[in-house]
C-alpha cells in the first residue's frame, strides 16, 4: 500500500540551505511601473481616489517576494518519489513489489489455511449431510456472520432489497450483502431467492452472486451460526449502542404493539427487551412462548432513553441446551433473591422462631421481582392490615425500578388492594383473577405472586386459595389470626409430632395448619406458639425490612401503629411503640394516626388511596401529615360521638351466672346506617366504653348483631378464665344450626359471624347458650 513519504510530506525532496535569490538580487522585487499610465481614458473622480503619482512595485515570482530562495535536493527516504510502500495490516515499511511485512505474511498464509481447512470441512461435512438427506444444502446466515464466513460456490438464502436493470441486491443478513447479476428478473424488493457464490473482494467489502437453482427443487435449510461470546444483560450500556450481540435468556413477558412485537428477556444479571418487526402489529416468531429459553441477536439500540435489542433472529435453544440455560438462570436469579441477614427491629422470641419462614417469605418476594412476576398485595382493609400493605410496597418498589427496565414498573408489576373482610373471599379472588388472566392475554405478563396481608391463614380463606391454584399462581400469606388448630408440630428437638401432643409453646417452632395445602409461604405467629398480638402491620413491616433493609428508617414507627390499631398488648407491642418514639412519635400520636387510617378506609373503600394513606402515615408528603391527621381526627371523634349517643342508651347488658357481664346492641336498629363507623367499629366502641366503666380484669364480651350477622368483641380475661374463642364458637353453632348457613371467624377475642336472616333469632340464642354454659378453665 502506498502512502506520502513522512519525511518529505510527499514532495521528493528535502531544504538543506537558502541564498539570494539570483532573479532579484535579493530586493524581492524585479520591476516597478507607473499608475497613472494604466488610468488613462478614466473620469477625474475616479482617477481622484487613487495616488496615481507614487511608482508599485511588482514582487520577484521567484521567491514570491521574500529575497531568499531554498536549496533543495531530492529526499534520500523515498529516493524522491514521495512515496513510500508500507504493509496492508501493520503499517510498516515494506519492499515496494509487496503488500504485507514478512511477519503479516506469514500470519495470512496461516489464515488462509485455516480458512481452507475450515472450507474443507465444511466441504466434507456437506457431502455427508448431503448424502444422509438426499437433499441439496441451502445456507442461511444468522445476524452476527460476517463476509468472512461465506463459502464460495455454496448456495444461500437471501432477501431481494434493491431491483436495478442489470441485476438484484441480495441481502443474506444485515451485514453482509451483494449483487446477483440478471437481466429481466421477475423478483420484487421482499423476495426470497437462491444464490450462489461466485467472488468475495474482502478489501472491497463487495460479493458477487449467481442465480442458484436446487436439484429437483428438495432441499435443506441449514443455519450458519457465528460462534460469538455471549453478552450478558447487564453489561449492557451506552457504550454497547449499534454493537450486534447475542444474548440467552428466558421469554418472561410478550407484548403485540401496533408496530413491532416486544419480548422481555431475563437472563442470571437483569432484564432487557428485544424487538422484532416484520409488519406493523403482526406477531413475530409465533412458535416462542412465555418461559421459553432463547437466543436473541440483534443490535443495541435505545428506545424512549431505554436499551433494548432490535433482533435480527431470536430462536428457542434445544432442549439440552435449554435446560442448562435455564438451571444456571435458576440457580444465579435463586442466589440473587437470597436476602442479607438483618436483625429484627425488635427482639422477641417469636420472630426468632419464625424468622426461617419470613425469610423464605422475603426470598419468594424478591425472586418474583427478579423473575419479571408481577406482585399482587391483598391485605385487609384497617389500619393493621393497610400499614402491612404500605411497608410491602415501599420496600418492594424501589426494587422493582432498580431491576425492571420498564419506566412505569411500580405500576405495571405492583399492585395494592384492599380488601373489606378479614379474609380472602371470592369476590377479591375473582377480581383478581380476572385482572391476572387478562393481563395475560393482552400483554403477555406472567401470573402474578399473590401477597395476603393480615388475612389467608383461616379456613375461610381456602376456597378463594384453591381457586387461585387451579392457575398454579404461587401465594405468600403473612397474616396474625387464628389459623385453627396445628395439624403437625415440628419441635425445637426436630422431632414432628401430632398437632393434639401437649407441649410447651417455646419447643415450637414449625407448625401446619389446614390452610397450609393452599399456600406456598405461611407466615403467623400461631405456626411457632405464639398468639395475635404480633399483628399483620409488624409481621409484614418485618419481613419488608428483610426484603429492602433500605427502607428501615421509613417504615420502622408502622408496627406500632399496626398494633394499636389492633388494640394488641404484649411485651413487643411497647418494644414497637419505643422504636416509633426515635422518630418522635407518642403512643397518643400513634393512637391517632392509627384511628385516622380507619376512617379514610371506610370511605375509600376498595382503593389503595396510596397517595393519601401515605401522607396519614408520615411516610410521603411529611409536611401535609401533621394537618391531614389533625383534620381527620376531628371529624373521626364527630362521627364516632354521633354513633355512640344513638347506640349507648340502647344497649342490654346483663351479668351471666358464670360471671360473664354480656351486652348486646341491634346495631340495625340503634346505629346510624351506611356511614362511620360500620357496624363492626361501633360494636367495638361500644365494647371499650363498658371495659372502661366495668374493668379491663373482667370477663365482658359484647355483642353487636344485625338480620343476618353477628359481630362479637371480648376482654383476654373471657379468654383466659373460659377460653373464649369466637372460631371456636362459629364451629359449635354450625354443627348446632347446619341449616342456618353460619359463618364467620376471626381472633380469639374478636371476630364476626354471618347467617340466614330467618334463622338470626334462633342462632342468637344458641350463642347465648353458648356463653351461659362456659365455665372456668
Amino acid at each position: 500500500m502506498k502512502k506520502a513519504c513522512p519525511k518529505c510530506n510527499g514532495t521528493g525532496s528535502i531544504v538543506v540551505d537558502t541564498k539570494i535569490c539570483e532573479n532579484c538580487d535579493g530586493t524581492g522585487y524585479v520591476d516597478t511601473f507607473e499608475m497613472k499610465n494604466h488610468f488613462k481614458g478614466v473620469n477625474s473622480n475616479a482617477r481622484a481616489k487613487f495616488d496615481l503619482d507614487a511608482d508599485q512595485d511588482v514582487p520577484c515570482e521567484a521567491c514570491d517576494g521574500k529575497g531568499m530562495v531554498d536549496v533543495l535536493e531530492d529526499c534520500s527516504y523515498c529516493n524522491g518519489t514521495g512515496e513510500i510502500t508500507v504493509c496492508n495490516d501493520c503499517g510498516k515499511r515494506i519492499d515496494s513489489d509487496k503488500n504485507y511485512c514478512d511477519e503479516c505474511a506469514e500470519k495470512q498464509e496461516e489464515e488462509k489455511m485455516k480458512k481452507q481447512a475450515e472450507r474443507e470441512k465444511n466441504q466434507e461435512k456437506i457431502v455427508v449431510e448431503s448424502d444422509i438427506t438426499g437433499k441439496e444444502i441451502v445456507y442461511e446466515l444468522d445476524g452476527l456472520c460476517e463476509m468472512s464466513d461465506l463459502e464460495l460456490n455454496s448456495i444461500y438464502r437471501g432477501k431481494v432489497t434493491r431491483v436495478e436493470r442489470y441485476g438484484l441486491f441480495v441481502s443474506l443478513n444485515n451485514q453482509v450483502w451483494g449483487l446477483m447479476r440478471t437481466r429481466n428478473s421477475s423478483n420484487k424488493v421482499g423476495d426470497y431467492v437462491f444464490v450462489r457464490i461466485t467472488q468475495i473482494k474482502e478489501r472491497k467489502r463487495e460479493v458477487d452472486m449467481a442465480p442458484a437453482s436446487v436439484f429437483k427443487g428438495e432441499y435443506v435449510i441449514k443455519k450458519v451460526k457465528k460462534n460469538i461470546k455471549r453478552t450478558k444483560i447487564e453489561t449492557l450500556d451506552d457504550s454497547s449502542m449499534g454493537n450486534v450481540v447475542k444474548v440467552h435468556g428466558e421469554v418472561i413477558q410478550i407484548q403485540q404493539t401496533s408496530g413491532p412485537t416486544i419480548f422481555t428477556i431475563t437472563d442470571e444479571t437483569a432484564i432487557t427487551w428485544a424487538a422484532a418487526f416484520n409488519e406493523p402489529g403482526v406477531r413475530m416468531y409465533p412458535e416462542i412462548e412465555i418461559g421459553d429459553i432463547v437466543e436473541v441477536i440483534g443490535e443495541v439500540n435505545k428506545h424512549n432513553g431505554e436499551i433494548q435489542i432490535e433482533s435480527s433472529s431470536i430462536e428457542k435453544l434445544d432442549d439440552e441446551e435449554a435446560n442448562k440455560m435455564k438451571e444456571y438462570i435458576n440457580i444465579a436469579l435463586d442466589k440473587k433473591a437470597e436476602p442479607d441477614d438483618v436483625d429484627f427491629l425488635i427482639q422477641s422470641p417469636v420472630l426468632d422462631r419464625l424468622k426461617p419462614k419470613m425469610r423464605e417469605a422475603a426470598k419468594v418476594i424478591r425472586r418474583a421481582i427478579l423473575d419479571g412476576r408481577s406482585i399482587l398485595v391483598r391485605h385487609h382493609a384497617d389500619a393493621d392490615g393497610i400499614c402491612a400493605g404500605v411497608a410491602m410496597e415501599k420496600a418492594v418498589i424501589p426494587l422493582l425500578k432498580e431491576f425492571n427496565p420498564d419506566n412505569d414498573a411500580e405500576y405495571h408489576y405492583f399492585k395494592r388492594s384492599p380488601s373489606k373482610a378479614p379474609f380472602y373471599e371470592l369476590e377479591d379472588v375473582v377480581k383478581d383473577l380476572s385482572f391476572a388472566l387478562e393481563d395475560f392475554e393482552r400483554h403477555g405478563q406472567k401470573l402474578p405472586l399473590i401477597v395476603l396481608l393480615d388475612n389467608g391463614s383461616t379456613e375461610e380463606d381456602i376456597v378463594a386459595l384453591m381457586q387461585a391454584k387451579i392457575y398454579d399462581i404461587e401465594i405468600v400469606v403473612i397474616d396474625h389470626h387464628f389459623p385453627g388448630e396445628l395439624i403437625t408440630k415440628t419441635l425445637k428437638s426436630g422431632e414432628t409430632v401430632d398437632g393434639n401432643v401437649e407441649c410447651d409453646n417455646e419447643d415450637i417452632i414449625a407448625g401446619t395448619v389446614a390452610v397450609d395445602e393452599y399456600v406456598d409461604t405461611h407466615v403467623n405467629p400461631y405456626l411457632v406458639g405464639g398468639d395475635s398480638q404480633i399483628t399483620a402491620g409488624a409481621l409484614a413491616t418485618e419481613v419488608a425490612h428483610i426484603i429492602n433493609p433500605d427502607v428501615e428508617e421509613l417504615v420502622k414507627h408502622l408496627p406500632a401503629v399496626a398494633v394499636l390499631g389492633d388494640r394488641a398488648e404484649a411485651d413487643e407491642v411497647e418494644q414497637y411503640v419505643k422504636l416509633a418514639s426515635e422518630k418522635g412519635y407518642d403512643r397518643e400520636q400513634l393512637k391517632k394516626i392509627a384511628e385516622c387510617i380507619d376512617f379514610e378506609a371506610y370511605f375509600l373503600r376498595f382503593m389503595n388511596g396510596r397517595g393519601i394513606i401515605d401522607t396519614i402515615l408520615g411516610v410521603d408528603n411529611l409536611d401535609k401529615h401533621p394537618k391531614m391527621v389533625e383534620a381527620l381526627y376531628k371529624e373521626y371523634l364527630k362521627r364516632v360521638d354521633t354513633q355512640m349517643k344513638a347506640a349507648l342508651p340502647n344497649i342490654k347488658r346483663v351479668q351471666l351466672e358464670n360471671g360473664i357481664y354480656f351486652n348486646v346492641l341491634d346495631v340495625e336498629k340503634y346505629a346510624h346506617k351506611f356511614t362511620f363507623p360500620a357496624p363492626g367499629k361501633t360494636c367495638g366502641f361500644v365494647h371499650d366504653k363498658i371495659v372502661k366503666e366495668i374493668g379491663e380484669d373482667k370477663p365482658i364480651i359484647t355483642l353487636g348483631h344485625g338480620p343476618d350477622f353477628g359481630v362479637l368483641r371480648a376482654t383476654d380475661s373471657v379468654h383466659k378464665i373460659f377460653g373464649f374463642n369466637v372460631n371456636n364458637i362459629v364451629i359449635s353453632l354450625a354443627d348446632k344450626i347446619p341449616q342456618a348457613g353460619i359463618d364467620g371467624g376471626g381472633h380469639e377475642c374478636a371476630g364476626s359471624i354471618k347467617y340466614i336472616e330467618g334463622l338470626g333469632k334462633e342462632v342468637l340464642n344458641q350463642l347465648l347458650s353458648e356463653i351461659q354454659n362456659m365455665t372456668n378453665e
